[in-house]
């Protein structure tokens, strides 16, 4: 079975030692695997504290982020993507040293809207930073996953198939795609039908409802994705994401566009969330039973 994880914005909007301990002791408690946390400023986070206490709590980890404006390697200007690539650099170092082996997120542009489409130089910039970070990153046996999100987000990969195809521009074996459903229900023909096509890329899956509430309450098929997930064989992690701002703060809550709250009490998210990729994993693995 799939090891389930959830992000740490559920329960946190920051990564002090408090925040940390909370985050952590309440993810254990609930029964998942793994935390993933958000290492936006991965000078933030306290690397000996965060091990310990993970170690603790007997608790995998994953780190993700998306890249600031001022450091975006899809861009034309060096001193930008100079800056993205020394905070890659460092998130891989972080990731090393937390026991994560995944550095998942918006990687390969800024975590913005933007308003004109990317350039090939941009394009091919971005390729060659992420080839030189995933060769560091290979070397801590760490993989590098490409986080496919929506226009809104980013403006150089918003569809499973553009990842994949960077993926192969890059060319290095631990370039891979991180697909998420609520990114995937806005830019997608078919969220089965894409999953699929990722094939061997996919190594990193994000569970998020439409609206990025509870799931099950919005108008993703998580029938069909779980299925989806079953039938393509894919055995890596899934996270559960949801964002509210009664924890993200004020910042990225802009970015993400939380304007409403489907959401106040976390612990209460989390417990659902689990007990639903539980119960659609364990249907998904019994359809496949019941046809074999």
């Amino acid at each position: 079975m799939n090891k389930l994880g959830i992000h740490a914005l559920v329960w946190a909007g920051g990564w002090s030692h408090e925040e940390c301990t909370q985050a952590i002791e309440q993810t254990a408690e609930i029964g998942y695997d793994y935390i993933e946390i958000p290492a936006l400023d991965p000078s933030s986070i306290d690397v000996d504290f965060t091990r310990q206490r993970l170690e603790k709590a007997n608790l995998g980890v994953s780190l993700s982020l998306g890249l600031a404006p001022e450091a975006d390697i899809s861009s034309e200007d060096p001193e930008k993507i100079a800056r993205g690539e020394a905070t890659l650099r460092d998130a891989v170092l972080l990731a090393r040293d937390v026991g994560s082996p995944y550095v998942c997120g918006i990687l390969y542009s800024a975590f913005t809207k933007y308003f004109h489409p990317p350039t090939r130089k941009g394009v091919e910039n971005s390729i060659e930073v992420l080839r030189r970070v995933s060769e560091q990153a290979k070397k801590s046996d760490i993989t590098i996953g490409l986080e496919v999100v929506n226009r809104y987000e980013s403006n150089v990969i918003n569809t499973a198939a553009q990842a994949v195809e960077v993926c192969k521009r890059v060319g290095t074996p631990n370039i891979k795609v991180h697909l998420d459903t609520y990114h995937m229900n806005i830019e997608e023909n078919d969220v089965v039908s894409a999953m699929k096509e990722t094939g061997d890329f996919l190594n990193y899956f994000h569970i998020g409802e439409s609206h990025r509430g509870y799931l099950g309450s919005g108008s993703i098929n998580f029938d069909d994705v779980f299925r989806g997930i079953v039938y393509s064989g894919y055995k890596g992690p899934i996270t559960f994401e949801s964002f509210s701002n009664v924890v993200v703060h004020k910042e990225l809550a802009s970015i993400l566009g939380i304007w409403r709250n489907l959401w106040d009490d976390g612990f209460d998210l989390a417990v659902h969330a689990k007990a639903f990729m539980d119960t659609h994993l364990k249907s998904a693995h019994e359809s496949i039973s019941a046809s074999a």
